[in-house]
């Protein structure tokens, strides 16, 4: 008894010694069922089941009358799934208990929950569980191997603290937690598997949503899946140490959004990034944004709104754009880190969403999400068409004339020539995104520089390194022009661009250069800008990887760019063997 006393008096000791250096940053809310959760039951695949909704504090199910794809659509993402891969009818998960919530539901595949959808009412119902419907989810195309990546958040103690939680010595707050296996028991009810992991109240007291200061014990419910990370969560919290996969990330992420340990669910967010580049139809980058958001993981969130802004061309091609949320397209709107081949492409998408969504959003919802157009960064001559050419134009027909003219006033006038105090030029309407088209941009492709198609892309000559007995190729480089400004006052008025990529030592060195690190780009106007034109550039760097997606966006600092690499920090998503296509994009912006 003694002894044991003594155990435990030392490691409070020293955690009190040491609690200083921990620093958590909590979330204020208490974890529990919402409104229309949904979930599904009877089955060991964590993406497939029994569909079950939560309504008026219990849980039950959904009748199979009326129920299609489109409803098993609306189930899975909202589950955080791609998509659905299939409705099941008759399929045995175990025989139901509790109320029929659902019957007659009519969905229209676009819905960000159940329960938005149609149907008779909550509970009313001519089914019996036999007529049940169960979904089967789409749990996405991953190519990526189950790697380990070690997280160490920890302080000198943090071994010492580890040791204490395996030994569970002076445990006092055991933590029950359960999961459902599946399987029914003889009494027809649901068999629960029970795991008790005893902790130490002081350490947990840490995070307010263990609620220690009122309970001396809780009770925590995970989905089959998730059960066996609980204790690495726990653990987590003693040592800060801790190693996550592919498969356990969300569920640690889960976990920490729900107990408040948010160094540890803004690590766990980072890698996400891992995953996000795998899924072309965009649905798992979409489902990731609402789950951040049901979180309140702000830095996932701009992790996906970032890779849905930079590959935004693909994003309306794909699968995943009618079905995004209002929010999502209203979030992406206000970026200036839009990459779209112009304003105009982005103005015809959004009318082409709206049309789509039908009466399902609301006319000020229209007119909000089209005022996020930047109309004076479209063309003169396509701002003159729009009349003719916007199917929108007629229904919003004072938002589109307001934001013509203010284009118009901005292509003729500029700035120093507005008096009208509405006219600022800091607003956002007045800067560009990131256009792509010609004659705004050029690309270059280092992997092909030897090839006899796209010579005058490349300087001629090469060279050979006899002390590593390396051929280097010849340097990447070309020259194009633009206009000094979008605007159409500057149309007439040209500037020439060198454009450059660098690949080793010497190439740099024949340029009179130093290269810092290599790869390294370069962007040189090759004739000068009156100063008293208020042009500033501030362009960009593109990296396309292996042809597929926009992994890094780069600024030109002194006409320089350096290139993030997989084994250097600053990836923003990660590229396979570094096999990068280089785009550059001229954004002249009047100031």
């Amino acid at each position: 008894m003694l002894m044991h006393r003594n155990v435990r008096t030392l490691w409070l000791l020293l955690l009190l010694l040491h609690v200083s250096a921990f620093k958590w940053n909590l979330f204020k809310g208490k974890p529990e069922l919402l409104e229309g959760d949904v979930r599904l039951s009877g089955s060991k695949n964590v993406s497939e089941g029994r569909v079950e909704i939560y309504h008026e504090g219990k849980w039950g199910t959904v009748c199979d009358d009326g129920w299609d794809m489109a409803e098993a659509q609306v189930v899975c993402r909202q589950l955080h799934f791609p998509g659905a891969k299939s409705v099941v009818t008759g399929q045995d998960y175990g025989k139901a208990s509790g109320p029929i919530w659902l019957d007659d539901i009519q969905c229209k595949g676009t819905e960000t929950h159940l329960s938005s959808c149609d149907f008779k009412s909550w509970g009313v119902t001519d089914c019996s569980h036999k007529e049940d419907v169960g979904v089967i989810c789409e749990t996405g195309d991953t190519n990526f191997d189950d790697a380990t990546h070690f997280l160490d958040q920890s302080i000198s103690l943090s071994d010492d603290l580890g040791k204490i939680f395996d030994s569970g010595t002076g445990c006092d707050f055991p933590i029950l937690v359960q999961s459902e296996t599946g399987n029914r028991q003889e009494d027809g009810t649901l068999e629960v598997a029970e795991t008790v992991i005893c902790a130490h109240t002081l350490i947990l007291s840490q995070f307010p949503l263990f609620n220690t200061s009122t309970v001396s014990n809780i009770t925590v419910s995970l989905s089959q899946f998730c059960q066996p990370h609980f204790t690495t969560f726990i653990r987590y919290i003693y040592t800060r140490k801790i190693d996550v996969t592919f498969s356990s990330v969300q569920c640690l992420h889960w976990m920490a959004s729900k107990f408040g340990v948010e160094q540890l669910m803004e690590a766990a967010g980072r890698l996400f990034s891992e995953v996000i580049p795998e899924d072309n139809s965009f649905q798992t980058q979409v489902s990731l944004y609402e789950y951040a958001k049901e979180t309140g993981d702000l830095v996932l969130q701009e992790n996906c709104c970032q890779y849905l802004a930079w590959n935004f061309q693909k994003l309306t091609a794909s699968p995943a754009w009618t079905s995004m949320s209002v929010e999502l397209l209203a979030a992406l709107l206000i970026r200036s880190d839009v990459i779209v081949p112009d304003e105009y492409f982005l103005l015809q998408v959004v009318e082409s969403w709206i049309t789509e969504k039908g009466n399902s959003i609301s006319t000020e919802t229209q007119v909000d999400l089209l005022s996020r157009v930047r109309f004076p960064m479209i063309s003169a001559e396509k701002l003159y068409e729009l009349e003719s050419t916007s199917s929108l134009y007629t229904a919003h027909k004072n938002m589109y004339r307001e934001n013509i003219l203010k284009a118009y006033q901005f292509n003729v006038l500029l700035f120093s020539n507005l008096s009208n105090p509405n006219f600022n030029k800091n607003d956002d309407d007045y800067q560009p995104r990131i256009y792509t088209t010609e004659p705004w941009s050029t690309t270059l492709d280092p992997s092909k520089r030897t090839s006899n198609q796209d010579r005058y892309r490349y300087q001629n000559s090469g060279y050979y390194d006899y002390n590593r007995g390396v051929y280097y190729a010849n340097t990447a480089t070309h020259s194009f022009t633009t206009p000094v400004h979008s605007s159409l006052i500057f149309k007439n008025n040209k500037i020439n661009w060198e454009a450059n990529v660098f690949m080793s030592s010497y190439e740099c060195s024949a340029r009179g250069l130093r290269c810092e690190s290599l790869p390294m780009a370069r962007l040189v106007p090759q004739s000068r800008v009156s100063r008293d034109s208020n042009i500033l550039f501030r362009n960009r760097l593109l990296l396309m990887c292996q042809g597929k997606y926009v992994c890094q966006v780069q600024d030109f600092k002194v006409n320089l760019a350096y290139i993030s690499v997989n084994g250097t920090q600053g990836v923003a998503y990660p590229c396979p063997t570094d096999q990068y296509t280089y785009q550059f994009v001229v954004r002249p912006e009047y100031v």
